[in-house]
């Protein structure tokens, strides 16, 4: 959620800070799987279906966000950034609801390491495509989107949503890569420079991580959020020019 918007506002082009921060996120999504992998809460089976949807929107997204100016797809950002701030800060307890009374020919009943749910194709299906596609689009590898839909929407398990998705998103920002490689949008000197500061960063915030509190962390991470999206609207609005007007008084 950052690698984008943190590129553009230090004046990077969005459609090029979107392909950039794809390749960061493939990086990033692949020791997180490892982890996840090993915890066992990775539905390889959950994950490899609709990740097939999710990828065709991921690359689908890529490409035609040439179509759309960047100031257009900051809204967009902005949008999807303010969604994920509010799950992150709002605590959801899901409850299980959802899981259908009677079995239809839509629904995929699933049971992985202990806990039973159901996936409803009928929603699954054109929900992984739509978040596939906004995350090929916009530049993000989509844990942050899909994991709200996935625990919401279809009702998976918080701890298997989470795990299943780190796989996901690396698979879709993949997509959503190689669609905008196809666009033209890729700078690999940048992508190169920003991947050594990112691989840095991990593996120090990775280490701090272990000593801090989740939850706080996470209210935490939900207000960073909402602050960088009010930093878009500023950047991409005309409160800056009231601003700079207002200084010349």
């Amino acid at each position: 959620m950052l690698y984008t918007p943190i590129q553009v506002l230090f004046g990077i082009d969005f459609h090029v800070a979107a392909t950039t921060s794809l390749f960061l996120i493939m990086m990033t999504s692949l020791s997180a799987t490892l982890v996840f992998r090993k915890a066992h809460k990775v539905d390889w089976s959950l994950a490899a279906v609709l990740e097939s949807v999710t990828a065709s929107g991921g690359f689908v997204g890529g490409i035609v966000s040439g179509c759309f100016s960047g100031r257009n797809l900051s809204w967009l950002f902005v949008a999807v950034v303010m969604f994920a701030a509010i799950f992150m800060i709002r605590p959801f307890h899901p409850h299980r609801s959802c899981m259908p009374k009677q079995s239809n020919w839509y629904h995929w009943q699933r049971r992985y390491e202990g806990q039973s749910y159901a996936v409803n194709w009928l929603l699954a299906l054109p929900v992984s495509f739509l978040a596939g596609m906004i995350s090929g689009m916009i530049g993000i590898g989509g844990g942050l989107l899909k994991v709200p839909l996935l625990v919401l929407l279809i009702g998976i398990p918080m701890d298997i949503a989470v795990g299943t998705s780190a796989l996901m998103v690396g698979m879709t920002a993949c997509a959503g890569f190689a669609g905008h490689v196809v666009a033209g949008h890729w700078d690999w000197h940048l992508s190169l420079i920003l991947s050594t500061a990112v691989f840095l960063g991990g593996q120090i915030g990775a280490r701090w991580a272990l000593n801090l509190d989740r939850a706080c962390m996470k209210k935490i991470f939900g207000w960073l959020l909402l602050c960088v999206a009010a930093a878009m609207l500023f950047k991409h609005s005309d409160v800056s020019s009231w601003v700079r007007l207002l200084g010349k008084m």
